[in-house]
């Protein structure tokens, strides 16, 4: 009876800190703008599961309409780890066309955000792997139209945060199928500003879904303050607490050049090895 007994009030204690964790990781009335932007990136990089993978495909799109597609895996694993300091490892890797095959770039990322990210580029073609530094994080994503750092290495700790409004968000036309998404949604307003001097943009302008924290939509802005580029992302709730994107449409405002990223066979908790995360399995991918 004593075993039941702790077995019922562990049970009970671990219902109850999930619930607490359930309701820190949401919005709420009166939440300050670096608590906001913290739940973000919870979202955005699942740190409310023990691991991630997708398969995707990604289509750049010229202003007149000619696409270029590829495919795409992505893992990721929640550490959280104190004894090294160890936050998460993610991975991005193409699979097709032949040409980009294999191409993929490994991140850790650590709990300190003194610490800078180890981050490292696997060239198949050259059979090279470069390390990336965090002052080339305002290179191009693999050749689209996102940046290394919006992809797999800013923190929330990068930037200063500032609640600048609330309003129903207008929707977002998406060109790559047409629909309108998140008409009326409300909306915080945020305006973030790199911590770092002399960087590749001078704020950005976020609206954050008032119910779950998501980011739906941002507007990039240049060093001399001009509207550069515009970022959407949908959100799909898998339960559980289990919220991520599945749609990113980027445009580049100057050029009319567009990247649009969807993802697939999204799995969480699947029990992903560490071992999976490192230099020699990157260069080893087979995809």
């Amino acid at each position: 009876m004593k075993v039941l007994r702790w077995f019922l009030l562990v049970c009970g204690l671990a219902l109850v800190l999930t619930q607490l964790a359930s309701a820190i990781d949401k919005p709420y009335e009166g939440i300050s703008a670096d608590e906001l932007m913290k739940i973000k990136y919870q979202i955005k990089y699942t740190k409310f599961a023990r691991d991630y993978q997708s398969t995707g495909d990604v289509w750049l799109i010229s202003k007149g309409g000619f696409k270029r597609h590829r495919k795409f895996l992505r893992a990721r694993i929640i550490l959280n780890r104190e004894s090294d300091g160890m936050d998460y490892k993610d991975y991005v890797a193409f699979t097709e066309p032949r040409s980009v095959k294999g191409l993929g770039i490994l991140t850790w990322t650590y709990i300190d955000p003194n610490k800078e990210q180890d981050v490292w580029l696997w060239l198949p073609s050259l059979k090279k792997i470069r390390r990336i530094s965090q002052s080339q994080a305002d290179d191009a994503f693999l050749g689209s139209d996102f940046t290394t750092e919006e992809i797999t290495i800013r923190r929330w700790q990068d930037e200063t945060y500032q609640i600048i409004g609330e309003e129903k968000f207008k929707g977002y036309q998406c060109e790559f199928d047409g629909k309108t998404y998140y008409e009326g949604l409300d909306c915080y307003i945020v305006e973030a500003r790199p911590k770092r001097k002399d960087w590749y943009y001078s704020k950005r302008v976020v609206w954050i879904d008032k119910n779950t924290g998501g980011n739906v939509f941002d507007e990039i802005y240049d060093t001399l303050g001009r509207k550069a580029r515009t970022i959407f992302r949908e959100y799909k709730d898998y339960g559980n607490g289990y919220w991520t994107q599945t749609l990113l449409e980027c445009k580049n405002l100057r050029t009319g050049h567009r990247t649009v990223v969807t993802f697939d066979e999204i799995k969480f908790d699947s029990g992903l090895k560490e071992m999976f995360f490192t230099e020699k399995s990157l260069m080893r991918s087979k995809w």
